[in-house]
């Protein structure tokens, strides 16, 4: 019989999260069973419920350091164009979609009314949002509140139009990254001082024909 790795707490957790993601995104969240992550991780039922007392405690923690993740790995940097930064931001999100596609759909369908689930993801679109704003060309501070107004309603369409595209992709995920890109530019232009991508967008297929 093979004997449990003795962990210390932290890395106990560390290791229940690390299975808890990896079957959330490999299947459905009602197919998901505490009793599967206990095995899957090599412990007692016992000792899985001491760190995670319910399925949905456990599916929480894991989308929190999503969303953690996230955010670490969202690049804003000055240096860079605010189409780069989006296209950045844009491209480590949907990789996190893609990869964990089954979770993205459990947050956002099966736990779409769970203030606990709810509040992580708008803790992150925050972040994000009060990001964006310290590297936009902000007039004034009433510009500035124009712009977070829009910046929210745009975050919340990227969400949704996200959600729906892992469900029946109807374009390609350069297009859908693009979209949400030029919606942004488009509903932010006429709050800005100065035009915040010259040259966006990118000539289409039939430019110059």
């Amino acid at each position: 019989m093979t004997r449990r790795q003795r962990l210390t707490p932290a890395d106990r957790r560390a290791q229940l999260l690390a299975v808890g993601a990896r079957l959330f995104a490999a299947h459905p969240y009602a197919d998901v069973l505490m009793e599967e992550v206990a095995e899957a991780a090599g412990v007692s039922r016992a000792l899985l419920y001491r760190h995670f007392p319910s399925k949905h405690a456990l599916f929480a923690a894991v989308y929190q350091q999503a969303a953690e993740q996230l955010l670490a790995e969202t690049r804003l940097d000055p240096a860079d164009s605010l189409v780069e930064q989006l296209i950045q931001g844009m491209d480590v999100h949907l990789d996190y979609f893609v990869a964990n596609r089954n979770a993205v759909l459990a947050a956002n369908r099966d736990l779409a009314g769970d203030p606990v689930i709810q509040t992580i993801m708008t803790n992150e679109l925050d972040a994000v949002r009060a990001r964006l704003l310290t590297v936009l060309p902000l007039a004034d501070e009433s510009a500035r509140d124009a712009v977070s107004g829009v910046l929210k309603s745009w975050l919340v369409f990227v969400r949704v139009l996200c959600v729906d595209w892992l469900t029946h992709a109807t374009c390609t995920r350069t297009q859908l990254r693009d979209v949400c890109i030029g919606a942004v530019l488009g509903a932010l232009r006429p709050l800005l001082a100065e035009d915040p991508a010259p040259g966006w967008p990118p000539p289409g297929p039939g430019a110059g024909a």
